[in-house]
């Protein structure tokens, strides 16, 4: 197989710029402890500007409530197939903040072992969901993405795309633990841009990934539909993580309802029953502007 590092990808001089704007502390080598590479870094913002900024018509609201440095974690809603919407969530980090932030998502296991995703993967930051790597990550004032519906949010059918099912209790322990504020977004829009309308599941199971997504048109590819994500205000839990699991299941509900209050208002600006000025992303009244990027 030809090294992922010498497939010869375009890298715009704006992007390279910006990539050394992270606060990341790279080496002389251009490389961090994690081994997240600045190189493939340029290159895969290169590809994502254009899909990000031309293919999808994506707005981003509340992008003020990211910490601009430090520990943080991004929770919200999974949808659409694929991750879809975890590559613009990184995508809208790099694009939307000044200076851009680089989210580090929690990948699921089976594509640590496809040789080239796997590799690709690690230089740009994204690891296996393992809680001794979340703990590492936000312990060095890291971003971390967690989307606790997992494989099954992106399971979920077009008619069910604004759902959400239940969600894992482990990302509230490490907030806890590590004293970790967590962002909640709402994701609107994967739904259409990937409309399943079944899984196969044997099918996948054979290829080694949880389930194949079908669309009415045959394959997953997204269409060129309009995307929102709306970021609300930074919620700070408090307690131990060795509480019960009935108090830590009273956190999961609260940030679950925020951000499926995210989606709500989401779904409602965009069927035009609400504008951008009524949108409720901060629980300060005079904070509350929609600050759409």
């Amino acid at each position: 197989m030809i090294p992922p590092s010498l497939i010869p990808l375009p890298t715009d001089s704006q992007i390279a710029r910006r990539v050394d704007e992270l606060e990341l502390p790279f080496n002389r080598h251009g490389v961090d402890p994690y081994g997240i590479d600045k190189k493939e870094l340029a290159k895969a913002f290169t590809i994502l500007r254009w899909v990000y900024e031309k293919y999808f018509d994506i707005t981003v609201y509340g992008a003020d409530n990211i910490p601009p440095r430090g520990r943080a974690m991004l929770v919200g809603n999974h949808s659409g197939g694929w991750a879809l919407d975890g590559i613009m969530v990184l995508a809208s980090m790099f694009f939307e903040l000044d200076p851009p932030r680089l989210a580090q998502g929690m990948v699921e296991r089976f594509i640590q072992q496809v040789p080239f995703f796997s590799w690709f993967s690690n230089r740009l930051g994204q690891f296996a969901g393992l809680p001794e790597h979340c703990i590492r990550l936000l312990e060095d004032e890291r971003l971390l993405l967690v989307f606790p519906e997992g494989a099954r949010g992106t399971a979920k059918l077009f008619k069910d795309r604004d759902s959400l099912v239940s969600f894992g209790t482990g990302f509230v322990r490490l907030a806890l633990q590590t004293k970790t504020p967590i962002v909640p977004f709402g994701f609107v829009g994967a739904g259409e841009a990937v409309p399943t309308v079944a899984n196969l599941y044997r099918l996948g199971k054979f290829f080694g990934v949880p389930y194949i997504p079908v669309t009415p048109y045959g394959v997953a590819l997204p269409l060129p539909v309009s995307l929102q994500i709306f970021y609300g205000e930074p919620i700070v839990l408090e307690g131990s993580p060795s509480d019960t699991d009935e108090v830590i299941a009273g956190h999961v509900e609260r940030v679950k309802s925020r951000v499926a209050d995210l989606i709500s208002q989401g779904r409602q600006l965009r069927e035009g029953m609400i504008e951008e000025r009524e949108l409720r992303l901060s629980s300060t009244p005079a904070a509350n502007t929609a600050g759409a990027k």
